[in-house]
């Protein structure tokens, strides 16, 4: 039990013989059973408590390390999320660029065609104020040789 051996154990209970007496000796033997059974209940009851401790120590060291874990995991999918929003966020970005380019380049091309089309038009226009002065002009010509011929056959 405490590394006390038989011969040890014989040793002892023939110095309790021969100190306490036959008498006296079953009695003292019934107590120190008592006690030594006392003793390894608190043994065994403070073995146990520092058994528990232990047990809550590694217990919350592993829930400090599941609990880290958990938070980096976290923080590395918000930082995922936080790049993949962002990755969403420039493709539309881009997307809007572009159409906003597309529309810029289209709104060119209408203004360079409307630029183009007063030109037309004017020079159109110019022709055909030309082509009616010119019209006009030969209407105002016969109108008045007409009007001669008239005053001659009137003469």
């Amino acid at each position: 039990m405490f590394g006390i051996s038989f011969p040890e154990i014989l040793v002892i209970a023939i110095i309790a013989v021969l100190a306490l007496g036959p008498q006296k000796l079953p009695k003292a033997m019934v107590e120190i059973a008592k006690y030594l059974k006392i003793i390894r209940k608190t043994i065994n009851d403070a073995k146990q408590s520092f058994d528990q401790e232990v047990r809550i120590a590694e217990l919350k060291e592993d829930a400090k390390k599941y609990k880290e874990s958990i938070a980096k995991t976290k923080d590395d999918i918000k930082k995922k999320l936080t790049f993949e929003e962002l990755e969403e966020l420039k493709s539309g970005i881009n997307k809007v660029k572009t159409g906003v380019t597309t529309s810029l380049s289209d709104i060119k091309n209408e203004i360079d065609e409307v630029k183009k089309m007063p030109e037309n038009i004017f020079e159109n226009k110019t022709e055909n104020s030309n082509d009616n002065k010119s019209e006009n002009l030969t209407k105002n010509n016969i109108e008045e040789k007409n009007s001669d011929l008239k005053k001659d056959e009137n003469v």
